[in-house]
């Protein structure tokens, strides 16, 4: 079977950890395209997600950290930060391991990728679930980019790990939903915490909108560390995605939401 769908999110902690602090008229708007994404994807009949998200230092740090890791777990749970803090608490999420195992056998043809059988989710992957799959009821099979410890992998690598997944999807006979998660312009965990560049997050939903990838890749690490803080090297989530699905893509959702410090974004993108 083929891929089945895909679409990106936003997955920043404030999102839950601070809900009650966010203007209602911005926040429940954003809930309700989080939500419809769930409805879309469970539409569609997967039988296992891989969620492509940019998970920091949960599991992997600078003594071990793999350009691209992909689970094999029979489950995961999360998340691992304080549930109090997160506004969400402690679950066990299914996995699927032999449909993943030939996954990772198919990635591998192309892009060298790490495997790993234990996996605690972080706001990365626990947030988006929480709105998507709210029963945690479907198979997820979680796939990091490291987008935090230099060296970063390339741009055009992230594009290709994203075709190395659809050929991967396409080789087997499960129904396959991709969705990347991460950032677009933000500051994590500095001074400048909750700015936001929304020029700069509009313009890059347009080139990922055009599925452009010449433009896609157009960015330097160091314009988007000066432009969009080092939480914008999250894009390369993006990135893969449009590398999975090749299709035009339909932003949903975009605001600035300064108090969940990101753009809050939800978009789906047509699998060509």
């Amino acid at each position: 079977m083929s891929l089945v769908f895909a679409g990106v999110c936003s997955h920043a902690p404030g999102i839950t950890g601070r809900a009650q602090l966010a203007d209602a008229a911005l926040r429940e708007p954003f809930y309700a395209a989080f939500r419809k994404l769930g409805d879309d994807l469970r539409k569609t009949r997967p039988d296992a997600l891989v969620l492509v998200g940019a998970e920091h230092f949960a599991n992997f740090f600078m003594d071990n950290m793999p350009a691209y890791a992909i689970g094999m777990a029979d489950e995961y749970e999360g998340p691992i930060e304080d549930p109090a803090w997160l506004g969400i608490g402690k679950t066990r999420i299914p996995g699927a391991p032999g449909l993943s195992q030939r996954l990772i056998a198919e990635v591998m043809q192309s892009v060298d990728v790490a495997f790993a059988e234990e996996w605690k989710f972080d706001h990365g992957l626990i947030v988006p679930l929480h709105f998507l799959t709210p029963e945690y009821d479907l198979p997820v099979i979680p796939a990091n980019i490291n987008c935090q410890g230099p060296p970063l992998t390339p741009l055009h690598r992230a594009f290709a790990f994203g075709e190395a997944l659809r050929r991967a999807a396409d080789s087997v006979a499960e129904r396959v939903a991709i969705i990347a998660t991460g950032g677009i312009s933000h500051w994590p965990a500095t001074p400048d915490s909750g700015k936001i560049n929304e020029a700069w997050d509009r313009d890059f939903m347009d080139r990922w909108s055009r599925c452009d990838k010449d433009a896609l890749l157009g960015y330097t690490d160091a314009e988007i560390y000066r432009d969009a803080g080092q939480g914008g090297f999250e894009i390369r989530t993006f990135i893969a995605l449009a590398g999975a699905a090749r299709g035009a893509g339909t932003v949903r959702h975009f605001q600035p939401i300064p108090i969940f410090s990101v753009t809050c974004t939800i978009g789906v993108m047509e699998v060509a």
